[in-house]
C-alpha cells in the first residue's frame, strides 16, 4: 500500500488485543498467544522503523491485568526477561524506555528492565515505549500526588500555595509520558472498541482506527492499512475545516 511518507504520525501507540483468543482459535493456550504476538512486535517496530514514526507506544500490561490468573502473569514476565534487546532494539536502533507502576513487577523483571533502558539510551532512530503494569487513572492520579507534594514543599518557602499555578502543562509534565508527544494515531486490534483506560489524558485528539485482526496476526501491510486511514482524516483540534486549511501562496 501506497503512503505519504510526509505525512506520518510521529507517535503510534497500539492497545495489543487478541493474544488469548488468537490461542483459543488455534486450541493452544493463551501463553502461546502472547509468544506469538512478540513477534507481531517485531514486525511492527521495523515496520515503524522503516516509514520513519519516532514514538511506538505499546499497551502490554494493565494494572488490571494483575487479576489474569498466575500462570499467565509469570509467562508474560517472562517474555518481559527474554531476549528482546538484540532482536528489537539494538537490531533497528531503537531506544526502549518503559512507564507505568514498575514497582510492583518482580524485582529481577525491574532491573531487567533498566538495564535494557541504560544499554539502548543512544539509539536514535525510534523510541520504543511499553506501558507495563499501566493504567491511565493509575498515572493521573500519581501526577496529583506528585504536583500536591511539590506544593507542600514550596509552601515552606512561602506563605500561601496558589491553585491557579497548576496548568494543563503542570500536569503534562507529571505524567509518565512527559519526554514524548502526544499520540497521533492509536490503533486497537482484536475488535474491541473502547480505550481500556490507556493513556486517557493523552489522546485527548489522537485519531482512534480499531480493527477485528487480533494482534498476533497484526503484520506489516494491517500497519499500513491503519496509516494510510489515518492520512485520509483532517484534524481540527476543535477548529473549522476553514481554520485549518494551509493559508494560500497567492
Amino acid at each position: 500500500m501506497e503512503l505519504d511518507l510526509t505525512h506520518i504520525p510521529q507517535h503510534i501507540a497500539i492497545i495489543m488485543d487478541g493474544n488469548g483468543r488468537w490461542a483459543k482459535q488455534r486450541g493452544l493456550p493463551r501463553t502461546a498467544g502472547h509468544v506469538e504476538g512478540v513477534a507481531a512486535v517485531k514486525r511492527i517496530t521495523e515496520e515503524c522503523v522503516r516509514l520513519g514514526v519516532k514514538f511506538l507506544t505499546l499497551y502490554t500490561f494493565s494494572t488490571e491485568n494483575w487479576n489474569r490468573p498466575a500462570e499467565e502473569v509469570s509467562a508474560l514476565m517472562g517474555l518481559v526477561l527474554s531476549n528482546l534487546e538484540e532482536d528489537i532494539f539494538m537490531k533497528n536502533n531503537v531506544r526502549f524506555r518503559v512507564i507505568g507502576d514498575i514497582k510492583r513487577l518482580p524485582d529481577n523483571v525491574q532491573q531487567r528492565l533498566w538495564q535494557v533502558m541504560e544499554n539502548t539510551a543512544d539509539n536514535d532512530a525510534m523510541t520504543m515505549v511499553v506501558a507495563l503494569s499501566y493504567s491511565a487513572r493509575w498515572e493521573l492520579t500519581k501526577a496529583v500526588k506528585d504536583i500536591l507534594w511539590e506544593m507542600k514543599k514550596t509552601s515552606l518557602t512561602r506563605a500561601v500555595m496558589d491553585p491557579e499555578e497548576i496548568t494543563e502543562e503542570t500536569i503534562a509534565q507529571h505524567l509518565e509520558t512527559y519526554f514524548m508527544p502526544d499520540p497521533d494515531l492509536l490503533i486497537r486490534t482484536g475488535g474491541e472498541q473502547r480505550i481500556s483506560n490507556y493513556l486517557l489524558w493523552q489522546i485527548a485528539y489522537t485519531e482512534l482506527y480499531f480493527c477485528d485482526t487480533f494482534w498476533p496476526d497484526f503484520n506489516e501491510e494491517a500497519l499500513r492499512t491503519a496509516i494510510a486511514d489515518y492520512q485520509q482524516r483532517e484534524r481540527r483540534y476543535g477548529k473549522t475545516s476553514e481554520q485549518v486549511q494551509p493559508k494560500s501562496n497567492n
